[in-house]
């Protein structure tokens, strides 16, 4: 059977989704394992100071009952909590005000080594931050909770 994996949000947005579409009906799910991962992956080297932040737990919105698949597509999210102290850098709507707080200024010089040039430069952006927002260390953690499933 395919398995196929679709993505969205951003690392300092409200959450992280995954949607993971083919698996069987009836698979057994274990909140715990997956959760176990999460933490597993929060343990890797170099990791910044967020992860003290962020406590991660998967929430299940679509696709399972009673902890068996239903063999619709399974939709998982991964919460970011230090998605308050960004809010008016990463509103999804025109925010009202002056600029204030993470996020308020442009990112217009990309960091070496990382997506944010290729992702400028890909999508046509003036600001880098569209870009390295998916590609993130972040946005590894709804990707830990599908590989868990």
């Amino acid at each position: 059977m395919l398995l196929s994996l679709v993505t969205a949000g951003e690392s300092h947005g409200p959450a992280l989704v995954a949607v993971v579409e083919g698996l069987p009906a009836g698979l057994v799910l274990d909140r715990d394992a997956i959760d176990a991962d999460l933490r597993r992956r929060q343990k890797g080297y170099g990791r910044s100071p967020r992860q003290k932040i962020e406590q991660d737990e998967v929430e299940v919105l679509a696709g399972l009952r009673h902890g068996r698949t239903l063999g619709t597509p399974l939709a998982l999210v991964v919460r970011n909590r230090d998605h308050v102290n960004w809010e008016w850098g990463m509103n999804p709507w025109p925010p009202e005000g002056e600029p204030s707080g993470r996020g308020a200024k442009p990112v217009t010089l990309p960091r070496p080594g990382h997506a944010d040039f290729a992702g400028a430069l890909k999508y046509g952006l003036d600001d880098a931050r569209d870009a390295l927002e998916r590609a993130s260390a972040r946005h590894t953690a709804v990707h830990v909770a599908a590989g868990a499933v």
